[in-house]
């Protein structure tokens, strides 16, 4: 795992300098602090923040082929480079290392862009020709791994992250007030949209390539479903229960096995709930490894899920380790989550994960297992069951017992949980017979987050005005999208929404890699998202039992407590974090009135009777909780990014780079 930045010049002039790839790189040393490197010539400048996983003692980057007319500067893990390396040592390719980046260097020379087809991995990738003088950068399938971009005066600078990007001296940005709504409508902003204007990603499963001065983008992996009536399935899919059982079984288990590969010890985040804890049982059932485990244990009981995850690690024997988190402790950290972040984020549930790696990193771990994926693979979240419940009562929609189901879901959500079923049906009634509304399953949650946009200034308000939908922007609806089933369709928003754009990112990578840890996910396997895609429907959502198939799969090899269980959604608590007897002092600063004038972004007075409602002890209901949040940190990216931005200390002497100059040349040192 690695930190990836650079600058290429598409006009001719000198692209960089030494020192502002040393600057770029300072700034993500977080993310690689074993090794760096640079790769300087007329037109380009390359940098690499190596975390050394694979092939310590060789690997160093960057990395050219055998002529010196391709260079590459790497972050992720090609988890199949094993398979691979034979075949292109049979054409002909000398390696000079043994890692998974080399791999990937000569895979592209022999394929070019198409070598992406060929690859099981995470990774956001620089690959230069000196020869041609094009740039090549990628992105992982489904984003697990960041890569932002921008064009100032003729020059496009990347960074995994936009800090990297922000320290070299042509950048100059401002918020986007158009993103910052999309953050208050989606709970992030829709790719490749950011919050900083001008400064945009490249998308999951796209890659970016530069030829005779322009740029063009292009999609090369796509989330995709069976078309057709989903009633009646192609016969291909008509596999019974156990074939279906077994297939993901296997699949998970080799997903486990190439994510295992690792020259530092890999451990396993276990959260009590079904899907890390049959990543953790696989990986300790099928490998020799011995495997630490690890957890967040909250002081609040709402949140609080210890009991379980004791049980799983009795039960796998693993060396389990708890981390206690505390109202304060997530107020405390939501400062410095957020410098990693880099976005506003409508929860605080990153804060916990953000702390958690600190303690991996603390034990001596680089990498752990994770099971984000399975949610949105396999329908576990209420989202999917709300639609299913809404279009079974959009059916009959003057029936008084059909919205009784409502009473099943969101039990963890205040508001929702335990209210009577005449307040369910007024919630949930919006719009019900528009079944045939592309965001159908997602326009409650989306609706109901729009009014946080009266938070926001009347500038700004009037800035992102639109004549209709949910906000500034609508999601990029697939020409196919249609054709899927209900289900389907809901996975589709859930998975490039909510997980590629915040769960891998603010609550995943960013906040592992803040400490030099690397998160992998089994479950986000191109092989079992493929899978999983392509199953009936029933497999796995069967009347309101989520993740049906995973759970026969949990039932062989889990606790009966750990597989039977309902869901119950990773969450943190919000305002209490923020106002208690030591309420954090720059909570104070950037909600006050002066400040909050100042940037310019919310309006001063309702945020003020938002406060006072907290402090007085009113009810909290989610939406203002989720809009507390939003506004704290949207206020903490303008302090860290706009008004306050700060560089690192450049790389000194000290730091151990390599560095190679010149255009097609290994002429490199190792100060």
């Amino acid at each position: 795992m690695c930190g990836i930045a650079g600058v290429v010049t598409l006009t001719g002039e000198q692209a960089t300098d030494e020192a502002g790839i040393r600057q770029m790189l300072a700034m993500i040393r977080h993310r690689g602090p074993d090794q760096f490197g640079i790769y300087l010539d007329e037109r380009a400048g390359l940098g690499s923040a190596r975390l050394s996983i694979i092939d310590p003692k060789t690997g160093q980057q960057p990395i050219h082929n055998e002529d010196g007319s391709l260079w590459i500067v790497f972050n992720g893990e090609i988890f199949n480079y094993m398979e691979l390396r034979p075949e292109l040592e049979a054409r002909g390719h000398r390696f000079t290392t043994g890692s998974d980046t080399e791999v990937f260097l000569h895979l592209y020379e022999e394929f070019g862009p198409e070598c992406l087809h060929h690859l099981n991995g995470q990774f956001a990738v620089a690959l230069w020709n000196n020869r041609e003088e094009t740039l090549f950068l990628a992105r992982d399938r489904l984003g697990v791994r960041p890569l932002f971009y921008t064009m100032q005066d003729g020059a496009l600078i990347f960074g995994s992250e936009v800090k990297a990007i922000l320290a070299h001296p042509r950048v100059r940005t401002e918020i986007d007030h158009g993103a910052i709504g999309q953050v208050l409508t989606y709970w992030s902003t829709l790719t490749p949209r950011t919050v900083f204007r001008n400064i945009v990603e490249i998308p999951p499963g796209h890659y970016l390539l530069t030829r005779e001065g322009g740029i063009s983008v292009q999609r090369y992996w796509e989330i995709s479903f069976p078309t057709g009536n989903r009633m009646a399935p192609d016969p291909s899919l008509q596999r019974n229960e156990k074939d279906c059982q077994r297939e993901l079984h296997d699949l998970l288990v080799d997903a486990i096995r190439l994510r295992l590969r690792s020259d530092v010890p890999v451990g396993a985040y276990l959260s009590g709930g079904l899907d890390s804890s049959i990543i953790a049982a696989l990986a300790r059932k099928y490998t020799d490894n011995p495997l630490d485990t690890f957890s967040i244990a909250f002081s609040d009981p709402q949140y609080d899920e210890s009991p379980l995850q004791r049980q799983m690690a009795r039960a796998l024997g693993t060396n389990h380790q708890v981390l206690r988190v505390t109202h304060a402790d997530i107020g405390r950290a939501f400062f410095q989550t957020i410098r990693h972040t880099e976005t506003p984020i409508t929860r605080t549930a990153p804060v916990p994960m953000f702390l958690l790696s600190e303690l991996v990193r603390d034990r001596g771990f680089k990498v752990v297992l994770t099971g984000e994926g399975a949610d949105e693979l396999l329908a576990g979240y209420d989202i999917f069951k709300e639609a299913a419940v809404r279009r079974f009562w959009a059916r009959q929609p003057n029936s008084k017992c059909r919205p009784l189901l409502l009473q099943r879901l969101y039990r963890d959500i205040p508001g929702l949980a335990g209210a009577n079923a005449a307040s369910l049906a007024a919630f949930f009634r919006a719009d019900l017979t528009e079944v045939e509304a592309p965001s159908y399953s997602h326009a409650v949650r989306w609706r109901n987050n729009s009014r946080m946009l009266r938070f926001l200034s009347h500038e700004v308000q009037e800035a992102i005005r639109v004549p209709s939908g949910y906000g500034p922007g609508t999601p990029d609806y697939p020409p196919q999208f249609a054709q899927w089933g209900a289900l389907e369709r809901s996975q589709f928003l859930e998975t490039t929404i909510f997980l590629s754009q915040y769960l891998l990112s603010s609550q995943g990578d960013r906040v592992a890699m803040a400490h030099s840890v690397e998160g992998r996910f089994p479950f986000l396997d191109y092989r079992v998202v493929e899978f999983c895609n392509h199953l009936p429907s029933r497999m796995k959502l069967r009347g309101l039992t989520e993740k049906f198939v995973l759970k026969q799969v949990g039932r062989e090899l889990l606790p009966d407590g750990i597989y039977s269980r309902p869901k119950q959604p990773y969450r943190a608590p919000i305002h209490r974090c923020f106002f208690h007897d030591a309420t954090p002092e720059y909570v104070r600063e950037l909600l006050s009135p002066e400040q909050l004038r100042a940037d310019g972004l919310f309006n001063p007075s309702a945020v003020a009777h938002l406060v006072k409602k907290i402090e007085c002890g009113g009810a909290v209901g989610e939406t203002d909780d989720m809009a507390l949040a939003a506004i704290l940190s949207t206020q903490l990216v303008v302090f860290h990014f706009i008004s306050a931005f700060e560089l690192a200390p450049p790389l000194s002497e000290r730091d151990p780079v390599k560095v190679c100059i010149e255009r097609r040349s290994s002429n490199c040192s190792r100060p």
